[in-house]
């Protein structure tokens, strides 16, 4: 028996796999934000540990002989996150999460320092860790000076499951501390926020061991044997691992909160201009490319929270076929916006509305501006070297058939539906957890999915989406001119 553990946003999960990879249970525990100010995102550390405790706590009361059996952990975890630890490996402020905008001019300093494109690939966002620790030496002295440890969120689950400060490739590509392509931290970036490599944890890949769980845990959660935890991933690219795209060419689409169009390759293509991030794959020897919407489903639960209807309700009022665009456009940079654009400023907006758009025409609209954002993102792949022609399509917006039918056709790409099951971040998680307890090969365990449906462009409406994401295109440079 295997077990994954998905450290997100809202919540965790840990989902229990056998050795043919079937589900056996599951289990989730909610997560807050807090927001203590405009562009601010945190979470108090050890409601991780709690929410993952209570998760456990239920695959041992549903399940215990299974659990009894369980040899591999993997974990999967919100990347980005700066999680401070002094001597004694105890947080010193909550930790500053992925969607956190509060270092934008640390962050643009540390671009504008070449060595950091160079090196890792990337744009610095700040998002990334690297500005949040400047951000935290210029505003949070004591906390910088009193720094032993920089954790990612999951490392730092991971700390607790068995003692060890290790990360893995895939989440240390997202901290701006990272040689890509070296797969390893650079002394000069480290040095750039004031930090050296004592600060970091030690380097796996994500299909390694990094360490054993602790006896305490074994007795509370009901292992009759020490499970190994492998390195695991960042969320993404454990997504990757639970939807097969670990071959090169192959991409996933994810509706989620955020949005992510994610191609793996087997060679380091950077191309930072693009905003498009270029990241270590779980998988050795391997990376990824991907474009992210920072507003996805987000926008449609935006829309839904304002008209006071359910996503489902919103959506189902639009009906099966797929309509022409209306003139109604709207761009969902509801907390700013990362690929193409770099901009934690810009806001999202409507535009083209007039006297006879309902809540439908609103819905519409956002589903295709969602679209649009990922067309943004799929020119971007194209700048950076890697070309899409179709995608498995994941996530809880990926339910929305009218959804996909409208991505396909302003993509002009084929997305694949799989079949009805698991293969997010914790089914990925627990394919690594399997690999690190028996030393299966990567690329067999992680298969891609049965596939049961394909959604093609609607090759009658091709020219009218076109036009509309030509409207939608010309719209971020007239909001910039407003803002500035």
């Amino acid at each position: 028996m295997y077990i994954g553990l998905d450290l997100g946003t809202s919540g965790v999960k840990a989902l229990l796999i056998d050795d043919a990879q079937k589900i056996v249970g599951s289990a989730n525990a909610p997560l807050e934000v807090s927001r203590p100010h405009s562009g601010w995102s945190e979470q108090n550390p050890q409601d991780w540990l709690d929410a993952t405790a209570e998760a456990l706590s239920e695959l041992k009361k549903s399940h215990p002989a299974e659990m009894g059996k369980v040899s591999g952990i993997g974990l999967s975890g919100q990347m980005h996150g700066a999680t401070l630890l002094d001597a004694s490996d105890k947080p010193l402020r909550p930790c500053i999460l992925w969607n956190d905008t509060r270092s934008h001019v640390e962050a643009a300093a540390l671009d504008a320092d070449p060595k950091f494109r160079k090196l890792t690939g990337n744009i610095v966002f700040p998002g990334f860790t690297a500005p949040k620790l400047a951000w935290v030496k210029s505003n949070e002295p004591d906390i910088f000076a009193a720094t032993r440890k920089v954790l990612l969120p999951k490392d730092y689950l991971r700390l607790w499951l068995t003692g060890e400060h290790v990360s893995e490739m895939s989440d240390a590509a997202g901290t701006a501390w990272l040689d890509v392509e070296k797969r390893r931290w650079d002394a000069s970036l480290l040095a750039a926020t004031a930090l050296d490599e004592s600060h970091m944890p030690r380097l796996v890949e994500g299909t390694e061991v990094s360490g054993s769980l602790r006896r305490e845990l074994c007795e509370r959660f009901g292992f009759d044997n020490a499970p190994v935890v492998a390195g695991g991933a960042g969320d993404n690219a454990a997504s990757a691992c639970g939807a097969g795209t670990v071959a090169p060419g192959s991409a996933f689409l994810s509706l989620g909160t955020s949005g992510v169009l994610f191609a793996a390759n087997e060679a380091y293509l950077p191309n930072p201009e693009s905003a498009v991030h270029t990241f270590c794959h779980a998988l050795p020897g391997t990376w990824h490319q991907m474009g992210v919407i920072l507003s996805a489903t987000d926008s449609l639960n935006w829309l839904s929270g304002i008209t006071g209807r359910s996503a489902g309700e919103l959506t189902a009022a639009l009906g099966e076929n797929l309509k022409a665009p209306g003139r109604a456009t709207f761009v969902p940079y509801l907390s700013g916006e990362r690929t193409p654009h770099n901009d934690a400023a810009i806001r999202g907006g409507f535009c083209g509305l007039s006297h006879q758009d309902d809540a439908a025409a609103l819905t519409q609209a956002v589903l295709e501006g969602v679209a649009f954002a990922f067309r943004d993102n799929l020119e971007a792949l194209k700048a950076a070297g890697t070309t899409l022609t179709r995608a498995t399509a994941i996530g809880g917006g990926s339910r929305s058939r009218y959804w996909l039918k409208a991505i396909a056709t302003a993509l002009q790409i084929e997305l694949d539906i799989p079949a009805e099951g698991d293969f997010g971040a914790a089914f990925g998680a627990a394919r690594l957890g399997l690999i690190a307890a028996n030393g299966g090969d990567a690329l067999s365990v992680c298969q891609p999915p049965v596939i049961t449906e394909t959604i093609e462009p609607d090759e009658a409406l091709t020219d009218a989406f076109e036009n509309a994401y030509l409207r939608y295109r010309a719209l971020y440079p007239a909001l910039r001119g407003v803002e500035q």
